[in-house]
C-alpha cells in the first residue's frame, strides 16, 4: 500500500480499512499498518480482495472521497461516492447533449481526433529515438498514414463511421507497437490488444495503466459536476462510466502508452514481472503493481505548459482541466471544446 499525492493505493490481498475517529486506518492481519487523516484523502483505490467497513465507507461518501474496487490486475469492478457536488443544470445539459446525435457526433469526433494525434506524436517521438534503421522507417510510414485518420474523423456524419475510424487507427497504431520498445529488451512481444482478460505482458501493462486513467477521470467528472456514466463516444451500458473512458482516450498514448514503454525500455518492468493464470490472463504480480503505481504518480507529477490554456500545470491535473473546459462547453461558456494535443 502506498500513498501517493491525495489517492490511496491498496494492493495488498487480505487488507482491511477501517475508521477510527477522522481517520482511515490500514490493518493486514489484525495489525494496523497505516493510518491517514480522512481530510488529506480525495480518492482510495482497492485492488483484489480488499475488505471495507461500512462506517469508513460512510465517512468517505460524506467526506467526498471516493472509493474504487478494482480487481488484482486493475479492471473496474465498482466504486462508492456520496452525493454528487455537481450543478443539476449542468448535468441536466449534459444529457440534453447526449440525447442529440449532432452534438454527440461533435464532443466524439472532438475525442478521437485528438486520440488519433496523440497517438501519431507517440510514433513520430519514437521514431526519432530509435537507432534502429527498419524500425524508424515503419514508425514514420505509419505516423503518415494516422494523418488521414485525423481528417476522416473531423469530417465524417456519424457515430458508428467514427468508431470505424478510430478502430483502424487503433490497429494501425498497435500494429508497430513493438517497433518502440528497445531492440535489448526480451519476453515483451506483442501481437495485438487484448482486454478482458489480458493475453500477453504488454496488455496487461496497459489494461493496468488504463484502468487507472479510468480512475482519474472519474474523479475529475464527479469534482466538475459532470455525470461520469453518460457518454458521448461510449453510449450507456449499466456500470460502465462512459464520460470517463470517452476523457481518457486523449490521454492514452501520452500517459499510459509513453509510460508503459518507459518502464519496460528502462528494465523497470521485467518479463519475470508477470504470472500467467489457468485461464490464459497474464498479470503483473503484486510488487511490480507497486512499482508502475509510484511511476504512474511521478509522472502525474511531471510538468507541463497546457497547450490550449498556455498555463503550466501538472500531467495528473491534465484530465482534470479537460473536465473543467468540457463542462464550460456544455454550458456555453465557450464556442468549442479545445482536446488535449500533445505538441
Amino acid at each position: 500500500m502506498k500513498r501517493h499525492l491525495n489517492t490511496l493505493f491498496v494492493t495488498t490481498e487480505g487488507a482491511y480499512l477501517k475508521k477510527d475517529g477522522q481517520a482511515v486506518v490500514v490493518s493486514i492481519e489484525k495489525e494496523n499498518k497505516l493510518r491517514l487523516p480522512l481530510h488529506n484523502l480525495d480518492g482510495i483505490v482497492c485492488f483484489g480482495n480488499i475488505m471495507c467497513s461500512p462506517y469508513l465507507m460512510g465517512a468517505c461518501a460524506k467526506a467526498g472521497v471516493s472509493i474504487s474496487f478494482l480487481t488484482m490486475y486493475g479492471g473496474f469492478i465498482a466504486a462508492v461516492n456520496g452525493y454528487s457536488p455537481g450543478n443539476v443544470l449542468l448535468r441536466r445539459e449534459q444529457y440534453r447533449w447526449a440525447d442529440t446525435p449532432e452534438r454527440t457526433l461533435e464532443i466524439a469526433q472532438h475525442f478521437i481526433a485528438a486520440k488519433i494525434a496523440n497517438s501519431r506524436n507517440t510514433l513520430l517521438r519514437a521514431a526519432r529515438d530509435t537507432s534502429v534503421v527498419e524500425s524508424k522507417e515503419k514508425l514514420k510510414q505509419v505516423a503518415k498514414r494516422m494523418a488521414h485518420n485525423i481528417t476522416a474523423a473531423r469530417s465524417c456524419n456519424n457515430l458508428d463511421s467514427l468508431r470505424g475510424i478510430e478502430g483502424e487507427s487503433a490497429n494501425t497504431y498497435f500494429s508497430v507497437f513493438n517497433h518502440m520498445i528497445a531492440p535489448r529488451v526480451e519476453g515483451f512481444e506483442f501481437t495485438g490488444r487484448s482486454r478482458r482478460p489480458p493475453l500477453d505482458r504488454i496488455n496487461a501493462l496497459l489494461s493496468f495503466l488504463y484502468s487507472m486513467l479510468t480512475h482519474d477521470a472519474r474523479s475529475a467528472c464527479e469534482a466538475t459536476g459532470l455525470d461520469a456514466a453518460v457518454g458521448f463516444l461510449h453510449r450507456d451500458r449499466p456500470g460502465r462510466p462512459g464520460l470517463s473512458l470517452d476523457l481518457i482516450e486523449e490521454f492514452r498514448a501520452f500517459i499510459a502508452d509513453r509510460l508503459a514503454l518507459s518502464l519496460i525500455n528502462r528494465k523497470q518492468i521485467q518479463a519475470k514481472d508477470f504470472e500467467v493464470t489457468e485461464s490464459g490472463a497474464t498479470l503483473l504480480k503484486e510488487q511490480p503493481r507497486k512499482t508502475v503505481l509510484t511511476a504512474y504518480q511521478k509522472r502525474k507529477q511531471d510538468t507541463i505548459t497546457h497547450p490550449f490554456l498556455n498555463e503550466k500545470t501538472t500531467v495528473g491535473l491534465l484530465i482534470h482541466l479537460q473536465a473543467r473546459l468540457l463542462a464550460r462547453y456544455l454550458r456555453g461558456d465557450t464556442d468549442d471544446y479545445p482536446p488535449f494535443l500533445w505538441r
